[in-house]
């Protein structure tokens, strides 16, 4: 049988089942008090994050240590505030919008 050790740390990633797996895969420490309350919201920034990174061709190290990063910069986003005053998802992005101006009616007969 294959070591799980062996594989990519994408490919472990990939495969954790929880936020703590995510902490723990990558050596980022965290209080669990925090991911109790924003773990969707810090997982989902942190895939914002890894989005506008170029991790192709990077080797394994290089890839882990910048999977890191991002989830350390990740959770440190919800450390100084709120997953309200984040808005990662767009159900909390829509609750702020401005609300839609109804279109001005005019009747027909009042134009010339």
């Amino acid at each position: 049988m294959a070591d799980p050790n062996a594989a990519g740390i994408l490919a472990r990633l990939n495969q954790a089942s929880s936020a703590e797996d995510f902490f723990a895969l990558l050596g980022v420490d965290y209080d669990p008090k925090l991911v109790n309350v924003a773990r969707l919201h810090i997982l989902r920034r942190m895939g914002q994050y890894l989005a506008a990174e170029d991790l192709a061709a990077l080797p394994d190290e290089e890839v882990a240590e910048r999977c890191k990063a991002v989830l350390e910069r990740a959770y440190a986003d919800f450390v100084v505030s709120s997953p309200i005053d984040q808005r990662v998802f767009k159900v909390l992005k829509d609750a702020v919008a401005p609300p839609q101006k109804a279109p001005t009616l005019i009747q027909l007969g009042t134009l010339k």
